[in-house]
């Protein structure tokens, strides 16, 4: 069994928590997520199964739009409600005009330092393992996109937003950095991501709907297969020559390659373009690699093999 599932994660569960469960109804070792959610956040996280986990790079790229509630008035050591006040609580708080002031300045390049308390490394070591043993590190901030900041409605203490960022973007540090411009102090307390790239929360499944359909046999239904993903790179159908040289790793040549989909452009009259990427196909349907362009006109060369 190969592909994705896109599982509606609870809250308090961790995203290691989901794999497990899938683990266990699926009966299948071969299984890892494609983004984490905070254990207080809920939404969209994308599961991959067997040879799909090969896939991830493709995916953890991709941008992602989140819904959220932000309380102001104080800040927190682990930026959102799980963690321990480090500010006293400001009664006054900003109108609403000067938060989306506020918020105009989280637009297009941002630079980000991730929260203490996560699970981005800091020297080989995991930054919540060093904040929770107290000890010292200087983070350097980090490049991130947001595509917009959006203030869905205000009803202070509490603002509601919508954003739609980059990967490697930590929402719980746009609320902290919202309140520290703002003077008030402010943490995270609600979070749920609904897209992610092409794939949308609303087709997602629960862990309980995953495991009725499983026990079913009906694994189709929220299994997305190999075959479909990636589709904005053209499919190439390959012959059973080209399909073995594939497998091995080994340059495909024109005389090996049937058919191109889409057709426009096809290999004879797209762009020589080094980067760009195709998936390679076996006559009986099945993705079988990755491919760019080879060094010999025409010809491809696989550098993820999946089959």
């Amino acid at each position: 069994m190969d592909g994705l599932i896109l599982i509606d994660k609870p809250q308090a569960l961790t995203s290691h928590d989901i794999v497990l469960e899938i683990r266990k109804t699926l009966h299948i070792q071969k299984i890892g997520h494609f983004g984490t959610l905070d254990p207080l956040a809920t939404g969209l996280l994308i599961i991959a199964i067997g040879k799909a986990t090969k896939l991830f790079p493709f995916f953890s790229k991709e941008d992602k739009i989140y819904r959220g509630r932000i309380r102001l008035g104080f800040s927190t050591d682990t930026y959102d409600s799980l963690g321990k006040p480090i500010s006293l609580e400001k009664q006054l708080l900003p109108d609403k005009e000067k938060i989306l002031l506020a918020m105009e300045q989280f637009r297009a390049e941002v630079r980000q330092i991730p929260p203490p308390f996560s699970a981005k490394k800091y020297r080989g070591k995991p930054l919540y393992k060093l904040a929770r043993g107290k000890r010292e590190f200087q983070l350097k901030p980090c490049t991130i996109f947001i595509h917009y900041f959006e203030l869905k409605s205000y009803e202070p203490p509490f603002l509601y937003f919508e954003v739609k960022c980059s990967s490697g973007t930590y929402i719980r540090s746009i609320a902290h950095d919202l309140g520290q411009s703002l003077g008030c102090g402010a943490h995270l307390s609600e979070l749920t991501r609904t897209d992610v790239g092409n794939f949308r929360l609303a087709d997602s499944f629960t862990l309980k709907k995953v495991k009725t359909l499983a026990e079913k046999g009906e694994f189709e239904s929220f299994l997305i297969p190999l075959e479909s993903l990636l589709p904005k790179f053209p499919k190439v159908i390959l012959n059973e020559t080209g399909a073995t040289l594939t497998k091995n790793g080994s340059t495909v040549f024109p005389e090996n390659i049937l058919k191109v989909f889409p057709c426009e452009p096809s290999l004879s009259d797209a762009p020589e373009e080094k980067e760009m990427i195709f998936r390679l196909f076996s006559l009986e349907g099945k993705l079988l690699a990755l491919a760019k362009r080879g060094s010999q006109k025409k010809s491809l060369c696989p550098f993820l093999v999946i089959n």
